[in-house]
């Protein structure tokens, strides 16, 4: 059969034999025994509903023991026999072009040089899924090549509901994930849930169909390094930068030190990862012997290199021996998957990775107490080094609140609401008021041509956008386009396409809108083909994160999720064509809510009506947040786009007087 007939089959008729099991791929970690004897049957019978009862018999067995085996039923038989990666829009069986969009997207999350574990359909951070299983993917490709432009697909944590009656200017589909009653948002629950097949953790553009390989968040992360330098006044030339993680998102980082100029170590577990890391060019040297890595790290700051290196072994043991041998960390932070650490984010120290997955899967409450036990050991060393001068920052994925809850010496001597830790989150003190407060977050846009010379045209559009408007742009901002200017002028040479042919580039409001319409100009003229926009959930107005994205919140409401439900519901009726609302994220299942979009540009005047009224709306809304927030650079913001736009009038905080308030 041919690509266009496998898709338009979905679920066949009959089985396709049984698949060996793939060594050579990064599988997921067997998930943890929780269901009861009961409730494996109703997983059971959840995952049989998708076939025909002829066929049942000859399944049931088989998702048992994948069951029993994996801890989850991935139907691994019906994996296609088909390549995974992001094809032509025209490969595509499709009546409606964005529909064709957004199985392009789809199939570029499970690329296997962008997922993370493709076979268990996981895209990023150890648990982000695009589906749980592969009948929910074949049975969601068969629905957009058979969709029309007055219908809407709904996604239920990745089972696709069905095909409804809609509008040519509604979403053509409407995604969520994970969405609990909030009382059944704790950990074990998702293991439950998702092990019944009736949930997923879709991480933030796993399961919105957004993931654009690590280059996603090299962007962000470059301009976290280069103003973590800023911020204690040296220069990343010779200086170092001490992390971890190297799956899914985090092995962005040493490609973004690399960018910004500064030596990297970067310590990853996972020997499968690390290869493909170093065989993508994430990274220069992998090094596994600690004594080998200081002599290394002495050699680079003596030479004043520019260098990645990865250390295979656990993040604590680098720490430590550079404590020991008196290497001295300029910055440092932490990027395992920390919102998801009994189940493969975060690995112990002083056991083999190999160990570490059998005790995780056998025993894991011995698991979670070694996690504990490291993350005390872990704070502990990142101590010694900051009393030496450190900066060390949370990145974001929950280090500091689960080595909190593990009891490490992490919480400030004198907390305030917002500032319980004696490390700030890097949204604190780097991105919030240095870029979301005005405006500026995760752009990004895919061309769906396939083609790099569309890729490369794209980023001289951009470039020459950005240049014209830094002219006349406010001294505020002048740091921020500057940066962004000279990242887009480098990203040919710094080879960050990983699938599909992709790009982000950090940009505010009216940068979005210019750079968006410029493209669709260009498309009209067929000088590239059409392009999807869309955004990390990680930006000014798509999540609520009170220990990441909202963490700048000083008001009392960054506990609150309106700001992420209004941007979806938003984003919808604005022209987005398709939408996607989470809960759980980089900090973990009920921690965050988060909403993402997709936005196909055809060249058409209804596209350029839809992005201009979209992305206005998709920044400003968060930048009116941050603003009744009483953030300054926020206000500066909103106040500027009300001069911009004379029909957007925003609430404005009334400032309370210091003294007035010590008074009473």
């Amino acid at each position: 059969m041919s690509f266009k007939d496998q898709i338009l089959e979905g679920i066949p008729s009959v089985l396709p034999p049984t698949k060996p099991y793939d060594e050579h791929i990064n599988h997921a970690p067997k998930r943890k025994n929780i269901l009861s004897d009961e409730e494996k049957k109703l997983a059971l019978q959840n995952a049989l509903r998708y076939f025909d009862q002829s066929q049942h018999a000859e399944l049931l067995p088989e998702f048992k023991r994948e069951l029993e085996t994996y801890g989850r039923i991935y139907m691994y038989r019906l994996r296609p026999d088909y390549k995974m990666y992001a094809r032509p829009l025209d490969e595509y069986p499709a009546k409606s072009k964005q529909a064709a969009a957004i199985m392009l997207m789809i199939q570029n999350n499970l690329d296997y040089a962008v997922a993370q574990h493709p076979h268990e359909l996981i895209t990023y951070g150890g648990n982000g899924a695009v589906f749980s299983n592969w009948a929910q993917y074949r049975l969601t490709m068969k629905y957009l090549a058979e969709m029309n432009d007055d219908q809407t697909l709904t996604m239920y944590s990745g089972h696709p509901m069905g095909l409804f009656p809609s509008h040519k200017e509604a979403p053509r589909v409407v995604v969520t994930n994970g969405m609990m009653i909030p009382n059944y948002s704790k950990p074990d629950d998702w293991e439950k849930f998702n092990a019944l097949g009736v949930t997923q953790y879709g991480q933030m553009t796993a399961g919105s169909y957004m993931y654009i390989g690590p280059q996603g968040i090299v962007h962000g992360t470059t301009i976290t390094v280069l103003n973590g330098f800023r911020k204690i006044n040296k220069s990343p030339e010779g200086n170092l930068f001490v992390t971890s993680g190297l799956g899914g998102m985090s092995g962005a980082q040493p490609k973004a030190g690399t960018i910004a100029g500064c030596i990297t170590v970067c310590a990853e577990v996972n020997p499968k990862i690390t290869q493909v890391r170093l065989d993508q060019g994430w990274i220069d040297e992998k090094i596994s012997n600690l004594d080998q890595l200081v002599a290394r790290v002495k050699k680079a700051k003596a030479d004043k290199e520019t260098v990645s290196i990865a250390y295979l072994g656990n993040i604590v043991d680098v720490w430590e021996k550079f404590d020991q041998d008196h290497i001295h960390i300029d910055l440092g932070s932490d990027q395992t998957s920390l919102h998801n650490p009994w189940a493969g984010g975060y690995y112990p120290v002083d056991i083999s990775f190999e160990d570490a997955n059998e005790m995780m899967a056998n025993h894991p409450m011995l698991f979670k107490e070694k996690v504990q036990e490291t993350l005390r050991r872990h704070a502990k060393a990142i101590n010694k080094h900051t009393e030496k001068g450190t900066y060390f920052f949370d990145y974001g994925n929950a280090f500091l609140l689960e080595a909190s809850r593990a009891g490490a010496d992490v919480m400030a001597d004198n907390p305030t609401l917002g500032r319980e830790f004696k490390f700030p989150s890097y949204v604190q003190d780097i991105m919030g008021p240095m870029c979301f407060d005005y405006g500026f977050g995760p752009f990004r846009w895919v061309c769906t041509s396939g083609k790099p010379e569309d890729l490369a045209k794209t980023d001289q559009i951009a470039c020459k956008v950005l240049e014209e408007m830094k002219t006349n742009s406010p001294e505020e901002i002048q740091q921020q386009m500057a940066d962004n200017i000279q990242w887009i002028k480098g990203a040919q040479a710094n080879k960050l396409v990983v699938g599909s042919q992709a790009r982000i580039l950090y940009a505010d409001a009216q940068g979005r809108t210019k750079i968006a319409k410029a493209f669709n100009d260009a498309i009209a003229k067929n000088e590239i083909g059409y392009v999807v926009l869309g955004r990390d959930h990680h930006d000014v107005s798509g999540t609520d994160s009170p220990y990441r994205e909202t963490s700048n919140i000083y008001d009392g409401s960054r506990y609150t999720a309106d700001m992420a439900i209004q941007n979806v519901i938003g984003d919808s009726f604005r022209g987005a064509t398709w939408v996607s609302i989470h809960n759980g994220g980089g900090v973990g299942w009920g921690e965050v809510i988060n909403g993402g979009f997709g936005m196909v540009l055809d060249g058409s005047k209804e596209a350029e009506q839809r992005l201009k009224s979209m992305l206005f709306w998709d920044v400003n809304n968060g930048i009116s947040r941050r603003s009744w927030a009483r953030n300054d650079g926020a206000i500066f913001a909103i106040k500027r786009a009300m001069e911009a736009e004379p029909n957007l009038k925003v609430t404005l905080p009334n400032i309370v007087s210091k003294d007035l308030l010590n008074s009473i």
